[in-house]
């Protein structure tokens, strides 16, 4: 979280703005108020209605910070409520910059961690989450997709996923097993495979499409190639890959090869194409893996266990290989691991 409207109301409302800005350090900040008040502000900008103000700042800023009565606020805002998944973060302060009410986008728009930060900096500042699952230390699966850089699909279906687990009532997570036990806290969640899924399970996974709620981790790609191979030809084939499997360009982490292709121009250009951070491994670090990988010519050339499913598993974060090497054009392989 950036960028910070701060909206005043009045003129005691504009010299508390004028105090909070003391401990807003490490923030882009915009006071709004009304014109005709006295201040010491560089940049006050200029209001003369909320409604002029407010749908502006609603699609410029990460968390509108509002020092006004919160049923002003609720009446204000109600007009511009979209979707959870977009809504910025909005939050009401007092006076006496001491009580914060994160009011709308606890978890997604981050107001409730922006309200804790601001309970940091501020002096006997106290502030009211009243989202359930944080009162009750409970797993928020949004905010460990949120955390995580995870794309979220089927965001309906997490009102009911929640519930259950407020209600100490088992959750089903089909996923991996690597991801599953890095879930900090798994009390009521049991891991099932990806056969078992219905609306009240979630899933967590690049590759399996439900209407469950669906949690997706970035995929580390490993890739090998021929000497000379082209970044046209490399570039079709991770097209087809990411077809096949019905990947998006966001959900690919970064892509890994081995060593000796570090001065690949066709791997290079491709990479430098899209964007991506590229990382290659040595050969040690290839075979200090104890299992075993798909058969591959690096065996016959390089002495390797593989190039393209070990080094994805390398780059990944939690080292497990999900899409088994893919052949194309005789001369590139492409692997997936989260």
């Amino acid at each position: 979280m950036k960028k910070i409207a701060v909206v005043t109301i009045n003129q005691p409302s504009l010299n508390s703005a004028s105090r909070l800005m003391h401990y807003l350090d490490g923030y882009e900040v915009d006071i709004y108020g009304k014109k005709n008040l006295k201040h010491n502000l560089d940049n006050l900008k200029i209001y003369n209605k909320l409604d002029d103000i407010l749908p502006l700042a609603w699609k410029r800023y990460d968390a509108i910070l509002c020092i006004l009565a919160i049923g002003a606020v609720v009446r204000k805002i109600a007009p511009l409520l979209r979707d959870k998944s977009s809504d910025p973060a909005i939050l009401v302060i007092n006076l006496a910059l001491d009580k914060i009410v994160p009011l709308l986008s606890g978890h997604l728009g981050r107001a409730n961690e922006l309200a804790n930060d601001l309970v940091e900096r501020l002096p006997n500042a106290i502030n009211f989450i009243s989202t359930a699952t944080d009162q009750t230390n409970t797993i928020a699966f949004e905010m460990l997709a949120k955390k995580r850089d995870w794309r979220i699909e089927n965001l309906k279906a997490l009102a009911k996923i929640s519930n259950r687990l407020l209600n100490k009532q088992e959750v089903k997570v089909a996923t991996y097993k690597s991801i599953f036990d890095s879930i900090p806290d798994r009390k009521n969640l049991k891991l099932v495979d990806f056969s078992s899924i219905d609306l009240d399970r979630v899933v967590i996974s690049p590759l399996v499409k439900s209407n469950s709620l669906t949690l997706i981790p970035k995929v580390s790609i490993g890739i090998g190639c021929n000497r000379g191979t082209s970044s046209i030809e490399i570039r079709e084939a991770f097209l087809d890959f990411l077809e096949k499997y019905n990947l998006k360009l966001e959900d690919i982490k970064n892509i890994n090869s081995f060593s000796a292709k570090s001065d690949e121009v066709g791997l290079l250009d491709f990479a430098k194409e899209y964007n991506f951070k590229i990382e290659f491994f040595t050969k040690e670090d290839i075979n200090s893996f104890q299992d075993s990988f798909s058969k591959s010519a690096s065996t016959k050339f390089f002495g390797l266990k593989g190039v393209a499913e070990p080094t994805a598993i390398l780059g990944s974060n939690y080292q497990e290989l999900i899409i088994k090497k893919e052949v194309y054009n005789r001369k590139i392989t492409i692997a997936g691991a989260v």
